[in-house]
């Protein structure tokens, strides 16, 4: 289950402020990325256990207020209807608004568990000033200071204790979702895999709002495919609708164990493309670059192995992922695809004996030792793998803190290589010993 946290409120209520805060927090956001849209960031987070995916929905259009109302409006609108838990920002400074009080209206007729936070409550008259907000009636009501973090921590517990646990996801089998960017032909692909009589499909409601999830139980698969292709709120505007797109496929993501990013041959890797990448590889996931509409390419000899040498260099350092060209329009290896995404998903999930990973290790040293640090040795003394659903080592050594990255690369290759995780990041910690 996805686990989606927006923060809504009026412009310089200090959304981004606590935004970044909490990407600050060593035990909250592990990652952001901003600019995916606009100026809206997109962050990834861990606290009390639970994980989850945190959205500032900052970033209006300036200079006239009666859009910038409207989009706020409408930014709200989809926090309802997609977010699980939402952070309602005010100001102590400015008090109750006409808007606040338009945004706690929609809110308290929603279902979704909604947190008001009174922001800049820094001193004791403010502390005194901030009882205004009750009469918004919200339960949930924190006072806090997004600049120097206090209240910050108790507004996150509130957060996890809301959340589900990734372990709720349903059935144990691998999830495909099928991302990429609009009109690409993420739903002309799925319609062709599920269309054909022959295939036996189940529907699963419920999952997640939107984002369809169905299952394919036939010729020995079973898995769920993801689509997150269509779009309901047909009366939002375009900047909204981008959005919409973007939180329904961060939703994709977190639910799922393997992303097939679907690039459209006509145009190539864009940068778009590259941001809802890193969306997916910073949550760890699976990872298979599919080529739609290669059938509109005039083809010499070379033309594909030339795309796809563009293609990894435009992703690199992290170039070990499958690489499909295909056709929906004409069926070409559309199943194909979905044998390869299964055999990421069973790379991601690979499970390596610590003898055998301590065995490379030491080989490993042994062929490159890591340069000393002020004339010592940095020894590593051994590694295991961490039980989470991808791959993630630890490795204890004498000086963790002075491991270089490059070196850090070369092992995380030795792995690869040595275990076949093409497709799945690797991420490997060291610590102390």
């Amino acid at each position: 289950m996805s686990n989606i946290v927006a923060i809504v409120g009026r412009p310089n209520v200090g959304k981004s402020t606590l935004f970044n805060r909490m990407v600050g927090q060593r035990q909250a956001i592990t990652d952001n990325i901003s600019g995916v849209t606009r100026d809206r960031q997109y962050g990834t987070g861990f606290w009390n256990g639970k994980t989850f995916s945190i959205i500032d929905t900052g970033g209006f259009v300036e200079h006239s207020d009666d859009i910038f109302e409207a989009a706020i409006r409408e930014q709200v609108d989809i926090a309802i209807e997609e977010a699980t838990v939402i952070i309602f920002m005010t100001d102590v400074m400015t008090g109750i608004t006409d808007l606040d009080a338009e945004i706690a209206n929609k809110l308290r007729k929603s279902n979704k568990k909604v947190i008001l936070t009174v922001n800049k409550v820094d001193n004791p008259e403010r502390q005194l000033a901030a009882n205004e907000f009750w009469g918004l009636g919200f339960e949930s009501t924190h006072f806090l200071s997004s600049i120097s973090g206090s209240g910050t921590g108790e507004v996150l517990d509130e957060v996890a204790e809301n959340l589900s646990a990734e372990e709720d996801a349903p059935l144990d089998i691998p999830k495909i979702a099928v991302i990429g960017r609009p009109n690409v032909g993420k739903s002309s692909f799925i319609n062709a895999l599920m269309g054909e009589p022959r295939h036996i499909v189940t529907e699963i409601a419920g999952t997640t709002r939107d984002s369809i999830h169905t299952r394919y139980n036939k010729f020995g698969k079973d898995f769920l495919i993801i689509d997150t292709a269509g779009m309901r709120k047909k009366r939002m505007v375009e900047e909204n609708l981008e959005f919409y797109s973007v939180i329904r496929t961060v939703k994709a993501i977190e639910d799922s164990d393997v992303c097939m990013l679907m690039l459209d041959a006509t145009t190539g890797l864009e940068s778009q493309d590259l941001s809802i990448l890193q969306l997916a590889l910073r949550r760890s996931k699976g990872i298979v670059i599919v080529v739609n509409k290669w059938d509109l390419i005039e083809k010499e000899t070379n033309t594909a192995r030339d795309f796809e040498q563009v293609i990894r260099q435009k992703m690199a350092p992290f170039t070990d992922v499958p690489i499909l060209f295909i056709s929906v329009y004409d069926n070409q290896r559309i199943y194909k695809a979905i044998e390869i995404a299964l055999q990421v998903a069973e790379n991601r999930a690979r499970k390596i004996p610590t003898s055998q990973l301590n065995d490379l290790i030491e080989a490993a040293i042994n062929k490159q030792p890591h340069p000393s640090f002020r004339g010592h040795l940095i020894k590593i003394k051994y590694g295991t793998q961490l039980p989470v659903p991808f791959p993630a080592f630890a490795m204890f050594c004498n000086y963790p803190e002075e491991v270089k990255t490059n070196y850090r690369n070369f092992l995380e290759n030795q792995i690869r290589e040595a275990f076949q995780f093409t497709g799945s990041p690797i991420r490997i910690y060291f610590r102390q010993k």
